[in-house]
């Protein structure tokens, strides 16, 4: 029975054979609630959160970056005419495979590093099956359902939650996919984290920005990805001959002194 009820909740109990204890409501662990879409990219990071000292610093590096010309490769922009080509709704389904596979380990205008596990696997199925795969993932990611958010389709082919994604076409290729496909709107950065600087390691060096960890309940992988870019090109700005161009100041940005080191 209980002899005595005290502030908060607790109680003192005694049992029939005369032994007391303290009784206390079970503890509900605090759970921060799940955000929507349009909550979650309210909160990300934007050009206002940037210190002005801090842009004004990367305000004089560009000034300083630009002043010298790049050397365009002219052989960029008929490569990724060639894919944009390819990556439309007919050609995508019309074209050789291994041409699938050529674009996979191509370094041209976006180096997307080793691809041991994509090539491993398309030795495994061989042509005809590994392209079929890679023609189904590479549909989804631009010609998916319209009701479904690129960010989200993104996120569906990095977490495996689609069956038909080809193996180890994960985030550099699919990013280098969005590059060739959409080149006004993509830097061409291809991860969003990493040891040698992906997008949110240049956030923070350049602009003193804390950009999301991918590891947290309330973000997705393929949304951080997204608004990382949308919002390195905001910060980049104008001037530059290209989004590789832009792109190409950041990385050179990152390493000049005075900038925040990486984490």
């Amino acid at each position: 029975m209980v002899v005595r009820t005290f502030d908060g909740g607790r109680r003192l109990v005694k049992h029939g054979c005369g032994y007391e204890w303290e009784h206390r409501e079970p503890t509900v662990p605090h759970r921060e609630p799940l955000r929507s879409f349009q909550d979650l990219k309210a909160r990300f990071p934007n050009a206002e959160d940037v210190d002005r000292e801090q842009l004004e610093r990367v305000t004089r590096l560009k000034e300083q970056y630009l002043a010298v010309k790049p050397d365009l490769d002219p052989d960029v922009a008929a490569y990724w005419a060639k894919y944009q080509q390819i990556f439309s709704p007919d050609g995508l389904w019309t074209c050789d495979p291994r041409a699938l596979k050529d674009f996979a380990n191509s370094e041209v205008g976006a180096r997307p590093g080793n691809q041991a596990t994509f090539n491993s696997a398309w030795n495994d199925m061989g042509d005809a099956a590994a392209g079929e795969a890679t023609r189904q993932t590479i549909e989804y990611l631009l010609h998916g359902p319209s009701d479904v958010p690129l960010e989200d389709r993104l996120e569906h082919l990095l977490s495996g939650t689609k069956p038909f994604a080809m193996t180890g076409f994960k985030e550099a290729l699919l990013t280098r996919v969005l590059c060739v496909t959409y080149p006004d709107r993509f830097l061409t950065i291809l991860k969003y984290t990493t040891e040698a600087g992906g997008k949110r390691e240049i956030a923070r060096m350049v602009y003193g920005l804390e950009l999301p960890s991918p590891e947290s309940v309330n973000w997705t992988r393929g949304r951080l990805i997204l608004w990382s870019n949308d919002l390195l090109l905001d910060l980049a700005g104008e001037g530059f001959a290209n989004r590789q161009h832009a792109a190409a100041f950041l990385w050179w940005a990152k390493d000049q002194p005075g900038g925040r080191r990486a984490a």
